[in-house]
């Protein structure tokens, strides 16, 4: 009998990610359980944005600790679904991650750190803070959604399509609840500054998605 070779591929490092991240849950959960019930209503209730919106904001340890299982998620996510919808092989595989990972972190420090800039040259810091933190509250909240999905796509339903156009889609659809919510309760402070609401709009959120979507693409 001749040997037959088989290109298998690991998940082990994989498991170790999530079961990471769940960890940061379970400490948020523990330390903060209240916050945490609040958290877990937030597309259905603004309670939570009312609460801690106006104090502790960015941080808090519980919006760091979903912050960073957002992050470690999110970043798994797209290396998933990158490896799925472009059939990649696997030949690169587990050694993208870490650069989609360290993208990911500088694609939101360099973000963060041009909205507060941006707070403060046209003196509404109070004002970016508060948008940060209700656009980040709901980012993180769609984290669980992309932790579900990697859980998924990685021990029940591998590489399956269906699995990842349905969690872009309640990814997609929460943050934009989150959206709303946001230019709801800012209509007054949009409309006064309408103009330099459509730069910031422009130059902060879809210029960086449109850039990235187009070196994707290519």
């Amino acid at each position: 009998m001749e040997p037959i070779f088989r290109n298998t591929t690991t998940v082990d490092w994989i498991t170790l990610l999530l079961f990471g991240s769940l960890l940061l849950i379970v400490v948020a959960k523990s330390l903060f359980y209240g916050r945490f019930l609040n958290f877990v209503i937030l597309p259905f209730n603004n309670k939570y944005i009312f609460m801690y919106n106006k104090k502790e904001k960015l941080m808090n340890w519980f919006h760091v600790f979903f912050t960073l299982f957002q992050i470690i998620n999110f970043s798994l996510f797209i290396f998933l679904t990158s490896k799925i919808l472009l059939q990649q092989e696997g030949g690169s595989y587990p050694f993208i991650y870490p650069i989609i990972l360290g993208g990911l972190v500088l694609f939101i420090l360099l973000k963060l750190f041009l909205q507060l800039g941006n707070g403060f040259v046209f003196g509404v810091n109070k004002v970016v803070g508060e948008l940060i933190f209700k656009k980040l509250s709901y980012l993180n909240y769609s984290s669980m959604v992309m932790f579900l999905a990697n859980v998924v796509l990685v021990y029940i339903f591998k590489d399956s399509e269906v699995v990842v156009y349905l969690s872009i889609f309640l990814i997609l659809s929460i943050n934009a609840i989150g959206w709303i919510t946001v230019l709801k309760n800012h209509q007054k402070f949009i409309t006064a500054n309408f103009f330099y609401f459509i730069l910031y709009l422009c130059a902060l959120e879809i210029a960086p998605f449109i850039i990235i979507g187009s070196y994707l693409k290519d």
